[in-house]
């Protein structure tokens, strides 16, 4: 183990080495190949990681990444980075969901609400069943409780947020009754499928399935999520005007991620993963005059920090194993596919849009992204799941990745109303 002055200097040498080839991979990503960013820094991080570019052993120096003992190590699996870049990783996806949080219109969040929660609750249960089911059919898994099938069905749940802004901003079909809804199921989907994950942890400590179990479970986190995000709505304003007050320079950006960074560790006091105490905490103040004033004073944090958890991400990728899960990821990532377009589309034919509309807002809710990467790195560091299948959700989060802003885009080359009712219009 590497103390003092050694340890910091590796640290900062990484650091300086994950914000350059972040950068370097998503220009050419977004510049030449058309793909969203986080592709490239997922994997830049796989190129320079310890099982790559990262464990060859340089003269002088020894290797980038070295293999230690970290204090996240659980169930058998250590993540091959120090505890604190780790922490650091950590970091920048709570400032990645309280951003998001901030960028959510909370008016048409709740103006959609009915149909979004339609689509979202299709597109969490169809692909929680089949991401379990082919679990099972694989041999990952003894059986339904089992908590590595059910991690898998929890991950499978996953939306991106993140992409699906991205995408219909750049189609500037964020304001249509697709793009609304999209966003609004999006929202939702991952605040029932972080609860599911908070859910699947909690098995895993306890060594516990039952009803009652399951149901204190949720309703704890539940209750501690619609507590908090009410609790910040209501005292948004006055927020806002009490850290808009402040005139020491960069005093309003530090005192609101302060608040992001108290809400996660109160989420995860409560059993809640902190990057859902943080989003909580941006969608509350989303309809202030403090989240316009954060819009940019919070790009250069983001931009740096950010990518750093992508790129962590990235390294814990065993290129070496990947080829004993490759069947299991591909199965996967063809009943995620499968799961979201069908599992959100169809509850769309019901909640008022026509067939293209609901196909556009199946594909929508196709992309894994930041999500499942998100809560991949939470299987992980509890010990739920090893490499091999982290390296399986890292499959079949590129795939759908990839997929997603293609299919979108094409989906949206006409311009006729995916809307079948007027009151969606």
């Amino acid at each position: 183990m590497e103390h003092g002055t050694e340890a910091i200097t590796r640290l900062f040498l990484q650091l300086g080495v994950i914000l350059f080839a972040a950068k370097l991979a998503g220009e050419i990503c977004e510049r030449y190949l058309k793909v969203p960013s986080v592709l490239g820094e997922l994997t830049a991080g796989i190129i320079i990681g310890p099982f790559a570019l990262g464990g060859l052993d340089i003269p002088g120096l020894g290797s980038l990444f070295e293999h230690v003992e970290s204090a996240t190590a659980q169930g058998g699996f250590s993540i091959p980075v120090s505890d604190s870049l780790w922490s650091i990783a950590q970091v920048g996806s709570i400032i990645l969901l309280f951003t998001a949080g901030l960028e959510t219109d909370l008016r048409q969040f709740l103006r959609y609400a009915g149909p979004a929660a339609v689509v979202a609750t299709g597109g969490v249960i169809l692909p929680f069943v089949l991401g379990v089911a082919v679990t099972l059919a694989l041999g990952f898994a003894d059986s339904p409780s089992d908590p590595q099938a059910l991690f898998i069905g929890a991950i499978s749940t996953a939306t991106s947020i993140g992409i699906s802004v991205r995408v219909l901003g750049d189609l500037r079909r964020l304001d249509t009754p697709e793009g609304v809804t999209i966003i609004a199921a999006a929202v939702l989907d991952d605040v029932i499928g972080i609860i599911i994950l908070t859910v699947v942890i909690g098995i895993s400590v306890t060594s516990e399935f039952s009803a009652s179990s399951v149901s204190l479970v949720a309703l704890k986190t539940l209750g501690f999520w619609v507590a908090l995000t009410g609790a910040g709505i209501l005292l948004s304003k006055r927020i806002s005007n009490i850290l808009s007050s402040f005139q020491v320079s960069g005093a309003t950006v530090a005192l609101a991620l302060g608040l992001a960074f108290f809400s996660g560790a109160l989420a995860e006091t409560f059993g809640l993963a902190m990057i859902i105490g943080a989003f909580s905490m941006g969608l509350a103040l989303s309809g202030t005059e403090l989240a316009h004033r954060l819009d940019g004073a919070l790009r250069g944090v983001y931009a740096a920090t950010v990518p750093i958890f992508f790129v962590v991400m990235g390294t814990l990728v065993d290129v070496t194993s990947l080829g004993n899960v490759w069947v299991f990821g591909l199965a996967l990532t063809g009943v995620a596919i499968i799961g979201k377009v069908a599992g959100s589309g169809i509850p769309a034919l019901f909640a008022g849009f026509n067939y293209q509309g609901s196909f556009r807002i199946g594909i929508g809710m196709l992309p894994r992204g930041e999500v499942a990467l998100i809560m991949a790195g939470i299987g992980v560091s509890q010990g739920i799941i090893g490499s091999d299948l982290f390296s399986v959700s890292i499959i079949m989060t590129i795939v759908t990745t990839v997929l997603a802003p293609l299919v979108l885009s094409r989906s949206f080359s006409s311009t006729a109303s995916g809307a079948r009712v007027e009151e969606l219009s």
